[in-house]
């Protein structure tokens, strides 16, 4: 390990009017790429043995702390034009197109109701339709199948039985044709989900399914919980931890 150099500044190009300095980002950047790899001298894997390596490595520590600032004012300095811009954008576009809260979500919202009564109940009068013609077809179908078992021997009655197989087949058909009409073109999309019933079922279900991210969340839940003072969580342990600042 070594001692770092002496402190790195950053290139002022000067502000006009008694303004505020303006730093060329480049000299931002080789200053925290310079404390970074000095910082690698000492981030080796080995501990503080000196007040003087903690009191160098301290300062190496503030340094980029204090270069990562101003990289990050300049950052920000260089995007507020394109804030303001976007904003300004926003601002104009956001009454007719926002996501939820534009005129074109809520109006297609508000009709959308109305249109998936209307179109459910096209459905269900389609479906009922379909329904009827495909038990019209199979008791013609029925029909047709006693008339020729009843016509052996009797020319009058197998054609009679050819004139009943003749409907039954077309009442096949329009059933067919029926049933396809229920279920497309019906301006209506399908999507499964699951709403909750059984609390205690759904949380094993989920551990089972996926332990890892099950146990992320709990994880989660649990940090913020220690976060906002509980001390006390059932199954983890509320320990502190220390952390240079």
């Amino acid at each position: 390990m070594s001692l770092p150099a002496e402190p790195l500044g950053v290139a002022v190009l000067g502000g006009s009017n008694g303004g505020p300095p303006i730093i060329d980002p480049a000299d931002a950047f080789a200053k925290i790429d310079d404390l970074y790899e000095e910082a690698k001298n000492f981030a080796d894997g080995e501990p503080i043995t000196t007040p003087e390596m903690a009191e160098a490595i301290t300062a190496l520590f503030d340094g980029l702390h204090e270069a990562g600032k101003e990289a990050e004012a300049l950052r920000v300095a260089e995007k507020a034009p394109l804030d303001t811009r976007i904003d300004a954008i926003q601002s104009k576009y956001n009454p007719y197109v926002q996501p939820k809260k534009g005129k074109v979500a809520m109006g297609k919202d508000a009709l959308g109701v109305l249109l998936t009564a209307w179109r459910v109940e096209q459905q269900r009068i389609a479906a009922a339709a379909a329904d009827k013609a495909r038990r019209e077809a199979q008791a013609l179908q029925a029909e047709a199948t006693a008339a020729m078992q009843a016509s052996a021997g009797n020319l009058a009655e197998r054609e009679r039985a050819e004139e009943i197989i003749g409907f039954a087949k077309e009442a096949e058909r329009f059933a067919a044709r029926s049933e396809k009409a229920a279920t497309t073109g019906t301006g209506l999309r399908t999507k499964w989900v699951a709403r909750l019933e059984d609390e205690e079922a759904a949380l094993g279900w989920a551990y089972e399914r996926s332990p890892e991210l099950f146990t992320a969340l709990c994880q989660q839940i649990a940090d913020e919980a220690a976060r906002s003072g509980v001390r006390t969580i059932p199954g983890f342990a509320v320990v502190e931890e220390k952390k240079a600042a």
